[in-house]
């Protein structure tokens, strides 16, 4: 019989419609067991609970798969997750689409040893981190910028848009669309999309906020 977490995340992904192979949905679970791990003593998310992290840690960055994969279809890219915590989504996004090059940044340093560490640890060639501040940190042009609740919108494009190739473009999570946010943005950035999420066992308002900049 699978474990009870095993049980939950395959519900979870079912109800995503999502489709990732056992090595995957393993890999998952090593992940959510590190970064349990890892709380008792760096205190990477306030949340302890194994039941609740599967939800808003695990389901939570899974929703933003499918739209990115249409996106970005089965071709490489690069991803920049920035304000990553313990990795979020930017972790799961290289677990689950392994045509991504993933580099995850954080100010605090320990974070970002906590994902190095995860990489290592799961063999994710793919996934890499910095600890650094986003605007002075060294990267080559990527083809997504994403964050979860990392900073307003007018910062997070203000403050990556040097990152962004100029096909890029930035995927925000939010909650609950986020008007004030998208109105107090400059003309130079377009807002082509604010697409509803329904995250598995979460009974709250998520969506994406896709962006561009303006030729």
């Amino acid at each position: 019989m699978q474990p009870p977490e095993s049980q939950a995340l395959a519900a979870g992904l079912a109800a995503l419609n999502l489709s990732l192979d056992e090595g995957q949905q393993s890999a998952l679970l090593a992940y959510l067991a590190l970064i349990g791990k890892w709380n008792k003593v760096y205190n990477l998310t306030a949340v302890r609970d194994p039941a609740e992290m599967l939800t808003l840690h695990l389901l939570d960055s899974l929703s933003v798969v499918d739209p990115l994969r249409r996106h970005v279809g089965d071709r490489p890219a690069r991803v920049l997750d920035v304000g990553s915590g313990a990795g979020l989504p930017g972790v799961v996004l290289a677990i689950a689409l392994p045509q991504l090059q993933v580099t995850c940044v954080d100010t605090v340093g320990k974070k970002a040893s906590f994902i190095q560490q995860v990489a290592s640890e799961l063999r994710l060639r793919n996934l890499s981190a910095q600890h650094a501040r986003v605007e002075s940190m060294k990267i080559e042009p990527v083809d997504v910028v994403t964050s979860r609740a990392f900073a307003s919108l007018v910062d997070f494009t203000n403050l990556t848009s040097q990152h962004l190739l100029p096909s890029g473009v930035w995927m925000a999570m939010k909650g609950k669309a986020p008007a004030d946010e998208t109105a107090a943005l400059p003309p130079s950035v377009d807002v082509f999309h604010v697409e509803q999420l329904v995250v598995p066992g979460l009974d709250a308002e998520r969506c994406l906020v896709w962006m561009r900049q303006r030729p």
